[in-house]
């Protein structure tokens, strides 16, 4: 067998990181009826094997993005995956998220261990679809595992956040479902690659952009996206650490990028990106206002979050390749800190106060803390601080009232955020030794710690990482590059059509 074919087998082997979770989250339960230990280990064993398989394909994609018609049916009639750099990335994220944040130090229900499965097969399949139909059948899933998994956690508090998370939920998946069936009853077509040529003639107009709305704020019920992410403190609350670590961690993010794809690919129009602009700024400083007033911490972690998706909208609003470096340079930032600070919640839980003079027991853990939040502000030389900067940089260059407003938005939430984060910092210097903390878990910390040698080393090897985020960033706004991947014979018969000329 050449190397050729041995390539394409690693390549189509990554419809198993949708497959195999899926067949385990049905089966745990089956086995669990046998032996309760047995089906844990097979969920530890997809997830180990899953991201085994994305490392082999990743210096195939890292050169070349592909797409694979399952069933050989080529597009767009079957159902297809596009794998880029971008798409591989969030693919990999996926399952050693999952990992990191696996219920490792306690024995819970085997149906939590199933919806883990569950929520990494839907994601998986989310980030790699090419097409409409099956971006909202892994939507739909995913978010019933995210619906459980809240709800499961056996608290009244928890199963009505869950009850009121699944109302808006519902909501947005209506209005997500209504946008697509706008889509195609203009265009004939769900598939990306064939949207996207269809797009410049059906999809240019107001039916269009009310497609793209609905879209928007559907899927951005997950995205944390305003004005629909009045789920996210409740929930966040209510739900153990580390599930809230992976939520705000990694499920916002692959509605995030799901959304800026659609985008990019269907929508390319001023108005599309002036509407998750102004969305873009609202969360950002509803957001922050409201984290400033918190009084407890978690609280305060999670509206901090909504403000930091907002920045994420506001970034990819920004036409070029450095909006989508900004954007990017976030949701990545943000992907890896938030939860790390997720987990400093484990022993923080409650009130501000009970914080007071935590300084002086735990000084490790709070200066831990203090450079994370440090880099979350965009304070120099940290990774934070280049994210914000391309975002300013890109803001800067672009015309129209709305990018001023951005200009003016962005460095008053840091103002306030700075306020907020900077008191709490004081809250816990004071010299207090009365409050009662609970401990850290030592994975929790682990984790914290691991997220601050990263921003570490990203610091000393600041030249690599930013060529590798101009790659990701060129990629993932090509649309061209898009359409010729899932559709070559497309780009042989216009190189056919401009020789004759």
């Amino acid at each position: 067998m050449d190397n050729m074919a041995l390539n394409n087998m690693a390549l189509n082997n990554i419809v198993l990181v949708v497959v195999l979770p899926l067949l385990a989250a049905f089966l745990m339960p089956v086995i669990a009826r046998v032996s309760e230990l047995v089906a844990r280990v097979l969920g530890l064993s997809v997830l180990f094997w899953s991201v085994a398989i994305i490392v082999n394909v990743w210096p195939q994609v890292n050169s070349q993005a592909t797409a694979i018609a399952i069933g050989g049916f080529i597009p767009p009639i079957g159902i297809s995956f596009y794998v880029d750099q971008v798409s591989i990335l969030f693919a990999l994220a996926i399952p050693v998220m999952v990992l990191l944040f696996w219920p490792w130090q306690q024995s819970t229900s085997i149906r939590e261990y199933s919806l883990m499965m569950l929520l990494t097969a839907s994601s998986s399949g989310l980030v790699l679809s090419g097409d409409l139909f099956n971006i909202y059948v892994f939507y739909e899933l995913l978010a019933v595992a995210s619906y459980s998994l809240v709800a499961i956690q056996g608290k009244a508090a928890s199963i009505a956040a869950s009850f009121r998370y699944l109302l808006m939920g519902s909501v947005g998946s209506v209005m997500m479902l209504l946008g697509i069936a706008i889509i195609y009853t203009q265009t004939g077509t769900l598939n990306l690659a064939h949207l996207s040529l269809l797009a410049p003639q059906a999809l240019d107009n107001i039916l269009g952009l009310s497609a793209f709305a609905l879209i928007l704020v559907g899927m951005g019920v997950k995205a944390e996206l305003f004005p629909v992410n009045s789920w996210v403190p409740e929930v966040y609350g209510t739900v153990s650490s580390r599930l809230a670590a992976l939520m705000a961690g990694l499920l916002s993010k692959l509605a995030v990028i799901v959304i800026v794809r659609i985008m990019i690919l269907l929508f390319p129009h001023p108005e599309a990106l002036q509407l998750m602009a102004v969305l873009g700024i609202l969360g950002v400083v509803t957001g922050e206002l409201v984290a400033w007033r918190a009084k407890d911490f978690v609280r305060m972690l999670s509206f901090s979050s909504i403000g930091q998706l907002g920045l994420v909208f506001l970034a990819f609003s920004i036409p070029g390749d450095i909006g989508m470096m900004a954007g990017i340079a976030i949701v990545l930032h943000h992907m890896v800190v938030k939860p790390a600070l997720f987990m400093l919640a484990t022993g923080w839980s409650g009130p501000l106060e009970n914080l007071s003079g935590v300084a002086r027991r735990s000084p490790l853990t709070v200066l831990l803390f203090i450079l994370l939040i440090l880099s979350l502000l965009g304070i120099p030389p940290l990774p934070g601080f280049w994210a914000k900067y391309l975002l300013m940089i890109g803001l800067a260059g672009q015309e129209g009232a709305v990018y001023t407003l951005g200009i003016i938005a962005v460095p008053l939430a840091m103002v306030i955020e700075m306020a907020y984060l900077f008191r709490l910092v004081m809250i816990m210097y004071r010299k207090d030794d009365t409050a009662e903390v609970k401990a850290h878990s030592k994975w929790g910390l682990a984790i914290a710690g691991a997220v601050g040698a990263v921003l570490i080393a990203i610091v000393l090897q600041l030249q690599p990482a930013g060529d590798k985020l101009t790659g990701l960033a060129q990629q993932l706004n090509d649309r061209s590059y898009y359409i010729m991947t899932v559709f070559p014979q497309f780009h042989s018969a216009e190189s056919g059509m401009q020789s004759i000329k």
